[in-house]
């Protein structure tokens, strides 16, 4: 049991460390405050091959798998949850192609990925589906000659105006059915006639890269776009599973820059003939927040060995919904113990401990609820995958 990264990775760590430091913190609050797309900064990755880390080098990627994203988005977190964003986006869509997709599918879009010339976004929830998933309504028809027929909105996809294509799920038999076989994922391309991006959301935080709606009115999609087999909703739940480690980076990055910059603040900070740090209180809620960091950061490491396994299937499913849980809802604990520990200041856009805030609660909801992650760990309890003798 080795608990070190390996040199390639520790590699990897220093040198999007380096970049996030010059790159990423002195962009971070005018992308907060602008909300603008940071083009500045996806061509910086994309020059630093960042954007294939998680795409196998057989498709124009470095192959350095989940485990390798989640220690770049880790180090990205650190001072910009939207740019930390961006790099996600090259997983969370591609996931279904990588687990299930045909080799064709692979080589004609996971290539653009990795080298930058295309982005995709993901497309699960609806406004009467979001933790529901089998709620939804969009639907796909059999256009009788082995391709479909799209029609319904997808809400809430991250990174929908900038993409490319798009991994859609829709239901593909009764509409009222909640039955797993009732649901397929397909690729849609943004070109394709139908194809719209609706409105695009005012957010509380993680401003910078777009969430909205994606409509899709009588897109025909061929067959050779179905990811998987027709009836695979199973896969749209492999692909969240996989995910659970690197929305957990995002959690640890951004819970070790609040706490680094509150901590400095603290140190510098004149208070009854001594430090705010000086003070005990002080001091014991910072190593509280230090050990919970260090073990988020064990769950998240661990998670993603076990998603580069291949083990993000039904018995494996409690240690990512940990690792998820856990780091998100240490981040909104985080960030508010940054604003607490700067007190009047750190409620002020002077400083980014606000936007830490705002940012963090994001993370508590994407890719599965804290909520859901909890159902998810009792019933690897209950079941007795997870469980100790």
């Amino acid at each position: 049991m080795d608990f070190s990264l390996s040199d390639e990775l520790s590699a990897l760590q220093a040198s999007v460390r380096r970049l996030a430091q010059d790159k990423v913190k002195p962009r971070a609050r005018a992308i907060d405050k602008d909300a603008t797309y940071p083009q500045d900064l996806f061509d910086a990755f994309r020059d630093a091959g960042l954007l294939g880390l998680c795409i196998p080098t057989d498709y124009g990627g470095s192959g350095a798998g989940i485990l390798g994203l989640a220690v770049a988005i880790e180090e990205v977190a650190k001072y910009s949850n939207a740019a930390a964003l961006m790099l996600l986006l090259t997983r969370l869509p591609t996931g279904p192609l990588l687990i299930a997709g045909t080799e064709a599918q692979k080589e004609k879009y996971l290539n653009g990925i990795a080298e930058g010339t295309q982005r995709a976004a993901f497309g699960l929830s609806e406004s009467q589906a979001g933790s529901d998933v089998m709620g939804m309504r969009t639907r796909g028809v059999s256009d009788g000659g082995g391709g479909w027929i799209l029609n319904g909105t997808k809400c809430w996809m991250s990174g929908v105006r900038e993409a490319d294509w798009y991994t859609v799920f829709a239901k593909t038999s009764e509409p009222t059915s909640r039955a797993h076989d009732s649901i397929t994922a397909f690729i849609v391309e943004r070109r394709w006639d139908g194809v719209e991006v609706g409105r695009t959301d005012h957010k509380m935080g993680v401003k910078g890269v777009d969430t909205g709606e994606l409509v899709l009115t009588d897109v025909v999609v061929p067959a050779e776009n179905v990811i998987g087999e027709v009836g695979g909703f199973r896969l749209a739940m492999l692909g969240l599973n996989a995910m659970r480690p690197i929305v957990a980076a995002r959690g640890i990055g951004l819970a070790e820059g609040a706490l680094m910059y509150a901590t400095e603040y603290v140190q510098q900070r004149a208070a009854f003939n001594k430090t705010i740090a000086d003070f005990q209180g002080i001091q014991w809620e910072i190593a509280k927040c230090a050990v919970d960091i260090e073990a988020a950061r064990l769950l998240t490491y661990r998670a993603a060995v076990l998603a580069d396994e291949g083990k993000f299937t039904k018995e494996y499913v409690p240690y990512l919904s940990m690792a998820k849980y856990h780091a998100t809802e240490l981040a909104v604990r985080a960030s508010s113990l940054a604003v607490q520990l700067l007190g009047a200041a750190g409620y002020m856009e002077d400083h980014p401990t606000e936007q830490w805030y705002r940012d963090a609660k994001q993370l508590t909801i994407v890719e599965g609820t804290s909520q859901v992650q909890l159902g998810l760990i009792a019933r690897g309890v209950l079941d007795r995958d997870l469980w100790w003798d």
